[in-house]
């Protein structure tokens, strides 16, 4: 008989058992080996140290991937009651965020059709029937409708359904929203695999508690921001004094949805049968991280799920939008101190630790000491996700 899994006063499981997860990622999960019998394959691949410095690969990247395919921008929970919308800057675009009264999700660039002025200023989602530009009161509803013009009698034939937000095209899979930042291209959602959304649907990215939010300006190409949560090899080393015991210096289970990476691992000493134990909240046991195309990672732990995304600004600069996700919002003081502290040690591990790598990589990077960098059997997903990046780009 199973063992009884703590509920929310609201009847939601505190915890995630193995019954509770997609059958991809039960599969994925049933693949790990003990630790004492993985193999670590030795591999010969490297990359120039040119993709992360130059403004022309930059530029590639931007125009065949960022402009030219849809990308994750936000989680869905920050606007997940009708009647809500926030501004978005972190892509370097900036954009409004809304869900209208039918539940239906937008993505509007922020720019009143009068003039051009911001209608949202502030980044926090706010509860609204309409948004009024704070420059001539032109009004418009959260589905982007112009509703109303101040003196509208002093416009000669001003038709008002010709003057509502431009919008872009965008999806929700899975509790993100997907979005397409040119909208004179044709929309292009196919890296929105299903085995992708049973996935993250089976995590209830959609239903989760925000507990916390930050926004990171990373002095870094975008693409070293990510490859820490490509690989297992500097987790013992970069975060020794913090997460490194956690993990065993072995390979990850990977599967490729489409253009994601999904890398499943077993903390320290797991064993196969851990798997089955009644009750056993599956994130304490194992470790899923999501490198979900081009630019957003999710992490599982036992409490709470990570979601990063990541915006490239420059060459050298990225945007990182961090979310701390809980299965509910903390309803007593020993579940907001749990809280509390994972989120104070989260955004240390990240902000100090990953972040920081690839700040200090960056600038050695920049000097010109090395013409490639070079990856470890224990790094091989690196290549892995640039193999499916520059299957994008012009040959």
């Amino acid at each position: 008989m199973n063992a009884p899994v703590l509920q929310t006063p609201s009847g939601k499981p505190l915890i995630q058992t193995i019954e509770m997860l997609s059958d991809g990622q039960k599969a994925a999960m049933r693949r790990i080996a003990r630790h004492d019998e993985a193999t670590v394959p030795q591999i010969e691949a490297t990359r120039p140290a040119a993709i992360f410095t130059s403004q022309e690969r930059y530029d590639l990247e931007q125009a065949n991937v960022f402009r030219k395919r849809a990308i994750p921008l936000t989680i869905s929970a920050l606007v997940a009651e009708p009647g809500t919308a926030m501004g978005h800057e972190s892509t370097g675009v900036s954009l409004i965020i809304s869900r209208d009264r039918d539940g239906q999700v937008h993505v509007f660039l922020n720019a009143c059709q009068h003039k051009g002025a911001k209608l949202l200023e502030t980044c926090e989602p706010v509860k609204t029937g309409r948004m009024t530009c704070p420059y001539h009161a032109w009004t418009f509803g959260v589905d982007g409708k112009l509703i109303g013009v101040a003196r509208p009698e002093t416009f000669i034939n001003l038709d008002k359904s010709k003057r509502n937000l431009a919008e872009l095209p965008s999806r929700e899979q899975g509790g993100i929203i997907w979005v397409m930042l040119d909208r004179t291209v044709e929309p292009d959602f196919s890296s929105l695999v299903p085995e992708l959304g049973e996935d993250l649907d089976a995590l209830e990215i959609g239903s989760a508690h925000v507990y916390g939010r930050k926004t990171f300006d990373v002095q870094a190409n975008w693409k070293l921001v990510l490859e820490p949560f490509l690989e297992g090899y500097h987790v013992q080393r970069l975060h020794a004094t913090t997460v490194g015991p956690l993990y065993a210096d072995v390979p990850n289970v990977v599967d490729k949805l489409g253009p994601t990476i999904r890398q499943i691992s077993g903390k320290v000493n797991f064993a196969p049968e851990d798997l089955d134990l009644p009750g056993e909240n599956i994130h304490k046991t194992v470790t899923t991280v999501y490198n979900i195309f081009p630019n957003c990672v999710v992490i599982t732990s036992p409490w709470y799920i990570s979601v990063m995304f990541l915006h490239a600004r420059a060459p050298d600069r990225t945007m990182v939008d961090y979310h701390m996700l809980t299965r509910a919002a903390p309803d007593n003081p020993k579940g907001e101190a749990l809280y509390k502290k994972s989120y104070e040690m989260i955004l240390d591990v990240f902000g100090n630790e990953d972040y920081r790598a690839a700040t200090i990589s960056h600038a050695g990077l920049a000097s010109g000491a090395l013409d490639t960098v070079v990856y470890s059997g224990l790094e091989a997903t690196v290549p892995t996700y640039y193999d499916v990046l520059e299957s994008y780009l012009p040959r």
